[in-house]
């Protein structure tokens, strides 16, 4: 595919084939792309930790033990932002036929999350504590490539900010170093064609309202 071709059918899956595995080899060739990404410095600030099949479980239900005995924390967006958050779950819980005042379904759907949709892969996105803004912007550049190069090759994929809501969970389940902070979760996998949310194109902005061309 063209690159402007595997942008556009790049989007988060929320619901996977968990029966149907991930190709090691498709995988590693994407992991390897992504490695390319630029860093500040070169120091390549990402860690990514992956987990399949038993221990994929063990993390998700682990989660799920979790998030049932201790209620997720609001993810602290603004105000001034807090309405883009509204409008993207009213898309969703549409298109799966959750009602509004369906605080039953609407949880069962958001508990999902921790179970990684049903993804064959899942990762836990990382970074060391030390570093700062310009190296999040270095992992931001790696995850991004990384969706890109495992679209090219048939792949779905889903970050969720969800996962780093138990960072602890993920810590022990993945033996993730103490001084590594956890940013977000991914998922990996085929999505399942039956899912009607797995077809939405989320909206965007229009270009100018999110940059500004100074010419003179």
């Amino acid at each position: 595919m063209e690159l402007g071709d595997v942008i556009q059918r790049r989007h988060s899956s929320r619901m996977f084939l968990l029966d149907k595995p991930v190709p090691l080899e498709l995988l590693r060739e994407a992991l390897t792309l992504a490695m390319r990404a630029p860093s500040n410095s070169n120091v390549q600030p990402w860690r990514l930790f992956l987990a399949s099949g038993t221990r994929r479980d063990r993390l998700a239900a682990a989660l799920a033990k979790r998030v049932r005995t201790t209620p997720p924390p609001t993810l602290g967006l603004p105000e001034s932002h807090s309405h883009l958050r509204r409008q993207l779950g009213a898309l969703l819980y549409g298109t799966m036929g959750v009602a509004h005042d369906d605080d039953e379904g609407r949880w069962n759907a958001q508990l999902r999350n921790w179970d990684f949709f049903n993804a064959p892969v899942a990762g836990i996105v990382a970074m060391h504590q030390d570093l700062g803004l310009p190296d999040a912007v270095g992992v931001g550049m790696f995850l991004q490539t990384l969706l890109l190069a495992l679209t090219e090759r048939g792949l779905d994929t889903c970050v969720q900010v969800s996962t780093a809501l138990y960072p602890d969970v993920a810590r022990e389940q993945l033996s993730i170093p103490a001084e590594y902070a956890v940013l977000c979760g991914l998922c990996i996998g085929y999505a399942d064609p039956a899912f009607p949310a797995n077809y939405i194109q989320t909206p965007r902005n229009p270009l100018t309202e999110n940059v500004t061309l100074a010419e003179n």
